[in-house]
């Protein structure tokens, strides 16, 4: 999935993702002219209607694909293309095709830690904060496999975000919609990176990204980010972060 938010404002993440799971033996498929967006912001928003049509276009150009793996490098995305099955249970034309599909979405930490590494991993002499997605620990019940991915690269430190089970406040469209509060878990969650005193924050949302950095900017902190396929790939390649 090349994602709305994620192809418009991190393509180098799409990028590093594609070399990653190349360099990790799959084949990619990508088809950005025709998949659209996934419908996650709809069914945040209660447009529940919006997100079928999404749902039903989306599954109709990968239906026939003949994929193994629908991987999704954006929590909020793959949270929300877990549950097409659900999401279509009513269509009687597509509830059957969505619950298979469904089946197929895996996050990139769920099906690298899946496969095993294949391509050596170079040193990468930093210090890293992970931020859990809530779309991905809460949603999706993905905790261990990015931490055990990171962790496997050599010269690299994790250092664990204190509360790291509260939201950030970006939460899909909320922060749009709620910018005061959000704003507040923000700083929160900016404050508790910037105690880690890591020099990279590390997380596999695109919102949470924006939010976390903004917040440390209104902090006058200082923090590099980055997503997991990122840092996978600068250590697959053997270049820095």
């Amino acid at each position: 999935l090349t994602g709305c938010v994620q192809h418009a404002f991190f393509p180098e993440v799409n990028a590093a993702t594609v070399r990653v799971l190349a360099a990790e033996g799959c084949d990619v498929l990508i088809l950005p002219e025709r998949q659209g967006c996934c419908g996650a912001l709809s069914v945040h928003n209660g447009r529940r209607d919006e997100a079928r049509r999404f749902a039903r276009a989306l599954v109709d150009v990968f239906d026939s694909a003949g994929i193994d793996y629908f991987v999704v490098n954006a929590a909020g995305c793959g949270s929300a293309l877990k549950e097409y099955g659900e999401l279509l249970a009513d269509d009687p034309a597509y509830a059957k095709r969505a619950a298979g599909f469904a089946g197929l979405v895996r996050d990139l930490s769920e099906l690298l830690t899946q496969l095993g590494p294949v391509a050596p991993r170079h040193p990468l002499p930093v210090t890293v904060a992970y931020h859990d997605a809530c779309h991905l620990a809460h949603a999706q019940g993905v905790r261990a496999q990015p931490r055990e991915l990171l962790r496997a690269v050599p010269g690299l430190e994790l250092r664990e975000i204190a509360d790291a089970e509260i939201c950030c406040g970006s939460a899909g469209v909320w922060n749009v919609l709620n910018p005061e509060p959000a704003e507040r878990l923000g700083d929160r969650k900016a404050r508790d990176v910037l105690a880690t005193g890591a020099d990279l924050l590390v997380t596999a949302n695109p919102g949470c990204l924006m939010q976390i950095a903004a917040g440390v900017r209104r902090l006058g902190g200082s923090v590099s980010v980055a997503h997991t396929a990122q840092l996978l790939d600068a250590s697959i390649r053997a270049r820095p972060i």
